[in-house]
């Protein structure tokens, strides 16, 4: 009976914190929209104007490239502040968090989040069958890349 129960409370943990979840391109679709996503990330395309501000939102554990220079201030949930300079060319590992954004500089900020969602499938290493596995996978990141570029 309680392992029942714990069950039923830790899924029920689960659905909650994917529907709270502040998905930025749907909560701060001004500041974050879509470029790219599969089941493995989501590369997401990042612009702040000038002195602009977001909502609350959250982000999986990724890494920012940043594009354009940049003085921002973040705030996380509980208030704490960060005040952080971004160099252009820069890359910065993220862990999963909640935050508003303040850019607190005269030009704009432009930036690309890529977001890791869920670590691949291993490959199948069956000797009898491994070679023909990892030749479809491969068969389907070229398709899948193929597809990316013509969509541009």
């Amino acid at each position: 009976m309680v392992s029942k129960l714990f069950w039923t409370v830790t899924a029920v943990c689960l659905v909650l914190n994917t529907v709270l979840a502040q998905d930025p391109t749907k909560v701060e679709p001004k500041h974050y929209t879509l470029a790219f996503e599969n089941e493995w990330v989501q590369v997401v395309n990042v612009h702040y104007g000038p002195h602009e501000k977001s909502a609350m939102h959250d982000h999986p554990g990724g890494v920012v490239v940043i594009l354009t220079a940049a003085h921002l201030k973040f705030t996380d949930q509980n208030g704490k502040t960060r005040e952080v300079y971004a160099k252009p060319g820069e890359s910065r590992w993220f862990p999963p968090l909640k935050h508003r954004v303040e850019n607190l500089g005269d030009t704009a900020y432009n930036a690309v989040y890529i977001a890791i969602k869920a670590k691949p499938a291993a490959a199948n290493t069956n000797p009898e069958d491994g070679q023909a596995s990892s030749d479809a996978q491969m068969q389907r990141t070229l398709s899948e890349y193929g597809q990316g570029i013509q969509s541009r």
